[in-house]
């Protein structure tokens, strides 16, 4: 996908507060102070993620923030992965005796800030973690990071579609781009919260 298509998304655009482990992702700091990430290095840390995604068959992507739940389960089913929208339910993945438990071999998030139950229990069952950070994000417990503007409702449905792509390709299941037909639109939550 060319870089202007990433580029309308804002997936590139930072936060003015920047953590020192994120800082190495940042391409410059604009004159208003946010911090600009390099589309490159996204683009990358997308494919790194998904050849390290194809290793596995029992995927979970998670969030709390609304604004990628469609994201999330659009990635989900085209995947085959489990998406867990809204509230992570303590016992999720800890307790088997839970009613919605499951087992996975790796989880995605989409912010460390506010996906803090999904990293305590993946910690806790060794499960390695795969998230979406800004500028601003904490890494503790995170495995992998695709520094992005985890905020925008369109750059993380662009993370997703991509992701999703970059998947099918690793595991086979498609071999070039022109044969994945889904849509960015179709990652896109229609609610405005949030929107930078």
């Amino acid at each position: 996908m060319a870089f202007e298509n990433l580029l309308s998304t804002g997936m590139h655009i930072g936060m003015k507060q920047q953590n020192a482990k994120m800082k190495k992702f940042i391409y410059k700091t604009r004159e208003d102070g946010l911090a600009i990430l390099d589309l490159q290095t996204i683009d990358n840390r997308i494919k790194i993620a998904a050849k390290f995604l194809s290793k596995y068959d029992k995927i979970m992507v998670a969030t709390r923030k609304p604004i990628a739940y469609k994201a999330i389960k659009k990635f989900a089913e085209i995947t085959q992965s489990k998406a867990v929208a809204g509230r992570f339910l303590p016992g999720i993945i800890t307790n088997p005796s839970f009613r919605g438990y499951y087992e996975p071999q790796v989880l995605i998030i989409v912010d460390p800030s506010t996906d803090f139950q999904a990293i305590d229990e993946a910690i806790k069952m060794r499960i390695p973690i795969i998230s979406l950070a800004d500028t601003y994000n904490e890494l503790g417990g995170i495995d992998f990071a695709i520094p992005v503007n985890n905020k925008g409702r369109r750059a993380v449905a662009m993370v997703f579609y991509l992701l999703a792509k970059e998947l099918l390709k690793e595991k086979g299941i498609i071999k070039e781009d022109s044969e994945y037909t889904e849509k960015v639109e179709d990652f896109e939550s229609t609610e405005r919260v949030e929107e930078r």
